[in-house]
């Protein structure tokens, strides 16, 4: 009678092994994730690639660490400093997501606190370098997207040596102290209407030039015409006109021979 509840006992012994085996052994990586094996008797962190997606078995003495393989973003208010030294806002995006194919010397090299020491300062160093060059009107008005792919680009130089890949940079927003913005706004409103100024003085002066260029063509031409005029000339268009004239079936008198030799015409009335 004692023999079957020591072979229940040892039955259930065996399988609550095996499901804590199982148990211990089994890793499930949900979409969007990652998995890097540490085997501490088998040479720390298993490099050759990652582990994929859904269910895996491992030893129990192995860990699993799980990184997120989705794009992220880190979003930052940032103060820095222009090029003569006065204080901006930057209100700072940044995309990325570690390559997969690299997770595994990522979690070697770096650890799993990889955002923290190394993506986050690349964002800072990289703003504070790129805004160091420019000044707050620079900043506030034409080169804002220069400035914002210089620290795309300066933040991808570090980050990316680090099995990191930046997908991009984005200033939300750039917040100037309210006596710089007013002093830029001012002086960009100056600028503008002296640009405004300048159109109609130019286009004035086109104009007055047109109008110049057609009064020299015009008394050029009465030159040429006077030159041309002889007293023959004038005498026979004289003659012409009157010939029109007389061919008016209004009542009228032609007489030959008025003055400088020209018909006259008198009417009746």
């Amino acid at each position: 009678m004692n023999e079957v509840p020591k072979k229940l006992i040892a039955f259930i012994a065996v399988l609550l092994l095996i499901v804590i085996v199982l148990f211990k052994s089994s890793v499930t990586i949900n979409a969007g994730e990652n998995g890097v094996l540490f085997q501490p008797f088998s040479g720390g962190v298993y490099t050759e690639s990652p582990y994929s997606e859904g269910f895996h078995i491992i030893a129990p003495w192995n860990k699993m660490i799980i990184y997120q393989v989705r794009q992220q973003k880190i979003s930052e208010t940032m103060a820095v400093l222009s090029s003569n030294g006065l204080e901006i806002k930057l209100d700072v995006t940044l995309q990325f997501q570690p390559i997969k194919k690299e997770l595994p010397k990522l979690h070697q090299e770096k650890g799993i606190q990889y955002i923290d020491d190394i993506v986050i300062p690349a964002m800072r160093s990289a703003t504070r370098s790129v805004i160091g060059r420019y000044t707050p009107e620079e900043i506030y008005s034409s080169k804002r997207d220069i400035i914002q792919d210089e620290i795309d680009e300066e933040t991808r130089k570090i980050i990316e040596k680090q099995y990191i890949s930046v997908n991009e940079v984005l200033v939300r927003d750039v917040t100037l102290p309210a006596t710089i913005k007013t002093a830029i706004e001012e002086k960009l409103k100056q600028e503008q209407e002296s640009l405004q100024y300048e159109f109609r003085l130019q286009k004035e002066q086109k104009e007055a030039q047109r109008i110049k260029i057609a009064a020299e063509g015009k008394a050029e031409a009465n030159r040429i015409l006077n030159a041309s005029l002889t007293a023959n000339i004038l005498q026979e268009k004289g003659i012409e006109a009157t010939l029109k004239l007389a061919e008016s079936p209004n009542t009228k008198v032609v007489v030959v021979g008025g003055k400088d030799g020209l018909p006259l015409i008198l009417g009746n009335n």
